[in-house]
């Protein structure tokens, strides 16, 4: 169809543009509602068929999200992530201590499950914990968004654009975490560094640590059962058993329980962000049918620059993030460049996920601390988290830089 084109660009430019806002202005549809009309539109003119549709949603990724969520939410769920976030308020520690204590539990919890979810959860009871000492909660909220950024990187299933290269490029969860494993850990440490430097004043005159903080309980049965499971996880990603089918298994066992009705399970399942992977899915596919991407492709060779390099790679994953977001940054490279070698496929793991912590509208994880942040009526605002985001993001970046250039040298 002749007229098929311009209707893909100006929807394609209309989903983007919503993406880089947040919500088209004057109304209140935010990215996922603007991804699924962009879907629709599409199929509506009939640019994209029934089939078109089905066959442009990566399926397995939408799976293995959904099958991680479902673990993620069995934590939730037994009061875990409350549990962690009181216990490192209430730590008789410095004041730094608590700072690097934030870091290490939203990097390590992040790189084995969602780190949207792990924000989500810790924000409201660390902002209680901090409260009740009398520290400022907002280096800590910068640190913990940071530190989960940060160390999702590290693992295949760390965040969903991970899981989304990760299912394109066919990539081992052990050789992923091996790779991607040492520019995360210097992400962790830039971010404990720069928010200490930054605000380090503050933390030089600490209260006492005799304020009286409740500690949830947790389900412990619940907990040693998500335990369990997320052990078994990964032992499997060790077998020939795919991703999907071993996350699967686990989700299902999950869902078998005395204690949690599957509906709370379920509840806890972020279907908005399921929801606009797939409506990016459709969006971006129909652009790469038009040839658009492809002449563009050809046009950067042509030039002279590689679309697959890392001088390539670091400005695309820092505009790209840090506008339209990581995710649909993501999806958009996947769509346009075919084939990526697992090298560039770890590069782009690590440098889009890094590239989240320069500004708020970063990462999803950064908004949602914003916001959950906002109910509990600490304002975080956006040139103090650029203050800290923007070194650590350039500190990590030129580790990650050297560590992928560096590679091939050392034989790594």
């Amino acid at each position: 169809m002749p007229y098929a084109t311009p209707i893909v660009i100006a929807v394609f430019c209309a989903v983007y543009l919503g993406m880089a806002l947040g919500r088209w202005p004057g109304l209140k549809i935010d990215r996922t509602g603007i991804a699924i009309l962009g879907a629709i539109l599409l199929y509506a003119s009939g640019v994209v068929t029934g089939a078109g549709v089905l066959e442009a949603i990566d399926w397995a990724t939408i799976t293995l999200l959904f099958g991680l969520m479902i673990l993620s939410a069995q934590f939730a769920a037994c009061g875990f992530y409350d549990w962690c976030s009181a216990h490192i308020a209430a730590t008789p520690a410095s004041p730094t201590a608590i700072l690097a204590l934030t870091v290490i539990v939203a990097g390590t919890l992040s790189a084995v499950l969602a780190n949207d979810v792990v924000v989500f959860a810790m924000t409201p009871m660390l902002i209680q914990g901090l409260a009740a000492r009398g520290l400022d909660p907002r280096p800590y909220l910068i640190t913990l968004a940071g530190g989960a950024n940060a160390g999702s990187a590290a693992t295949v299933i760390g965040n969903p654009q991970n899981i989304l290269i990760g299912q394109v490029g066919r990539l081992d969860f052990w050789e992923f975490g091996l790779v991607c494993g040492p520019p995360a850990l210097f992400g962790l440490i830039s971010v404990f560094v720069v928010v200490w430097l930054v605000w380090r004043r503050r933390f030089a005159h600490g209260p006492a640590h005799d304020a009286e903080i409740i500690v949830p309980a947790i389900d412990r049965f619940g907990v040693g059962k998500a335990i369990l499971a997320t052990a078994a996880l990964l032992a499997m990603f060790a077998t020939s058993l795919t991703h999907v089918t071993g996350v699967l298994i686990i989700a299902a066992v999950l869902l078998i329980s005395r204690r949690l009705a599957t509906r709370e399970i379920l509840g806890l399942v972020d279907w908005h962000l399921l929801a606009l992977f797939g409506g990016l899915f459709v969006v971006t596919a129909a652009l790469a049918q038009t040839g658009l991407p492809a002449d563009a492709l050809q046009a950067m060779t042509a030039a002279g620059l590689a679309p697959t390099s890392l001088s390539a790679l670091v400005p695309l994953t820092l505009a790209g993030s840090n506008t339209i977001g990581n995710v649909p940054t993501v999806v958009l490279l996947l769509a346009v460049l075919k084939d990526l070698p697992a090298e560039t496929l770890y590069a782009l793991a690590v440098l889009s996920t890094l590239a989240g912590n320069l500004l708020v509208v970063g990462s999803l994880a950064n908004i949602i601390v914003v916001e959950r942040a906002r109910q509990s009526e600490v304002v975080l605002g956006f040139a103090e988290h650029a203050r800290c985001g923007v070194p650590m993001t350039l500190l990590s970046f030129a580790a990650a830089v050297a560590w992928f250039a560096g590679r091939p040298l050392l034989g790594f």
